[in-house]
This record gives structure tokens, C-alpha cells and sequence, in this order.
């Protein structure tokens, strides 16, 4: 594969997966745009796993403070991190069970750019109107099983391409009261199981497919795809402290928009 057009997908993946926007979507009309056919498996392996890697990195105390917690667990003693580590548990299964059901649906009949435009758009409306209306009482301190069930089956909905993942996660969590931070972080947290099932998935397929990983597109894909997604998390965040999901909710509309006229032949 050339080398711009990896750079191309692995910097739009490290940039919009943990943004609200659809980093699915993003690649879908990408590789469209670009007519990319060959090694998509292989560069869908390196993206994530770099941006798994970013992910994990950011978070790391919220890591180590849920495996401290198992272990307290293990010995009979409450601890946050135990409550933290059940929560993503139960918000996970939800999407697996998801997955595994409507793989055949999603890959043969919701991957067209109509489908995006119109998700991107109304996902993002959507979260317009949790963050409106969100009460920001909540914090990650107040989260319960019933709510981590919520978020957990909203989160179904982003197999649908365009809907955003941590989009519709955190406008769950919005809708229950928690606060743009710590919804954001959940969604953050939420994302490593998330991935890393995804590149397990894709990665079973290549291992059929008798297709070779290390490859130096491969390791190029995850390093770029690691550090711009490392970048666009802490940029994020830094801008939830002073702002809320206005400039997303248009840049989702705006695109959404164009995707549509797009499809529809306007131009």
C-alpha cells in the first residue's frame, strides 16, 4: 500500500476514534475517496492496535487501579477499582452479543456512505440534545449497574457506521446526568475492551487468510495511528475543562451534510 494513503487512514483513525464524529465513517468515505481495496485487513490490525496502545498509555492509572481492585476483590475487600472494572464488564457485553448477531447485517447492508451521512447527522443532533439537557450532576464515583446497562446498550448502536462509538456513549451517559468529563472518560475506558475485541476479530481473519502482520506498513500504520490518537485524547479532554460537544455536533452535521449530496448527486 503506499505510503500516503497509510498515513491517510492511520491519521484519520487515531484522530476520530475517540472523538465523537464516527471514526468508522471517517474510513469508510476515506477509502472510498482513495479506492483503497488491497491490505485493509492488515491496516484495519495496525490502527487499532495503535490506538489501543494510546488509549492505554492516557489511562494507565485507571488500569492499574482496576487490576489493584480485582486483586482486593480476589481477597475478599471492597475497592473502587473492582466496582470501576464490573461496570465495563456489563457496558461491554452488551456490543459483543451485538456483534456476533448482526455481523452478516452491518457488513452486507449498513456500510454505504447514505447510511453514514444520515447516522452522522442524527447521532450527532442527538448528542446536541444530551448535552443540553444533561443535569452534570453525576460523576464516575455515582455509576451503577443499571446505568453501565444503558450506556452499554446504547453503545450496540455504533455498528452502525457513522453513529460514533464514543459518540453515542457518551450521549448515554449525558442523557443520565454525568458530567462531559467523566462521561468522556467511561467512553474512554469503554473503548479498550471495545478495540481490542475488534482487532482480535479482524486479526482471526487475517490468521485465516494466512496474511504476514509485521510488516513495515504495518508497524507504520500503529505507530502514526498510536500517536495521533494519544494527541487527539489529551486535546480532547483539555477541551471538555472549558467547552462542551458544540463544534462536533456542526462538524458531524456539516459533513453528514455533505456525504448526503454526495450520494444524492448534487455535485
Amino acid at each position: 500500500m503506499p505510503v500516503f494513503e497509510i498515513f491517510i487512514l492511520a491519521a484519520v483513525q487515531g484522530i476520530t476514534e475517540f472523538l465523537p464524529v464516527s471514526s468508522s465513517g471517517h474510513l469508510r468515505v476515506a477509502s472510498d475517496i482513495l479506492g483503497m481495496s488491497e491490505n485493509t485487513l492488515v491496516m484495519d490490525v495496525a490502527v487499532h492496535v495503535g490506538t489501543l496502545f494510546a488509549v492505554i498509555l492516557y489511562f494507565w492509572r485507571d488500569l492499574v487501579m482496576m487490576v489493584t481492585g480485582l486483586g482486593s476483590a480476589a481477597r475478599g475487600r471492597k475497592h473502587e477499582g473492582a466496582r470501576l472494572s464490573g461496570f465495563l464488564v456489563v457496558a461491554t457485553a452488551p456490543v459483543v452479543i451485538g456483534g456476533f448477531f448482526g455481523q452478516s447485517l452491518i457488513e452486507n447492508s449498513l456500510r454505504t456512505v447514505e447510511i453514514v451521512g444520515w447516522t452522522t447527522i442524527g447521532f450527532g443532533m442527538l448528542l446536541f440534545l444530551a448535552d443540553r439537557s444533561g443535569m452534570r450532576i453525576r460523576r464516575l464515583e455515582h455509576m451503577n449497574f443499571p446505568n453501565a446497562v444503558i450506556i452499554g446498550l446504547a453503545q450496540v448502536l455504533a455498528l452502525i457506521p457513522g453513529t460514533s462509538r464514543s459518540g453515542i456513549t457518551i450521549t448515554a451517559a449525558r442523557f443520565l446526568g454525568y458530567d462531559r468529563i467523566d462521561a468522556a472518560r467511561f467512553s474512554m475506558l469503554l473503548s479498550i475492551p471495545a478495540i481490542t475485541g475488534a482487532g482480535l476479530l479482524i486479526g482471526s481473519q487475517l490468521l485465516k487468510n494466512e496474511n504476514a502482520l509485521l510488516t513495515s506498513d504495518f508497524l507504520i500504520a500503529a505507530a502514526l495511528s498510536f500517536v495521533t490518537a494519544l494527541a487527539a485524547i489529551a486535546l480532547f479532554f483539555r477541551w471538555l475543562r472549558f467547552s462542551g460537544f458544540g463544534p462536533f455536533v456542526i462538524y458531524r452535521i456539516a459533513i453528514g451534510g455533505l456525504l448526503l449530496a454526495w450520494t444524492y448527486g448534487a455535485f
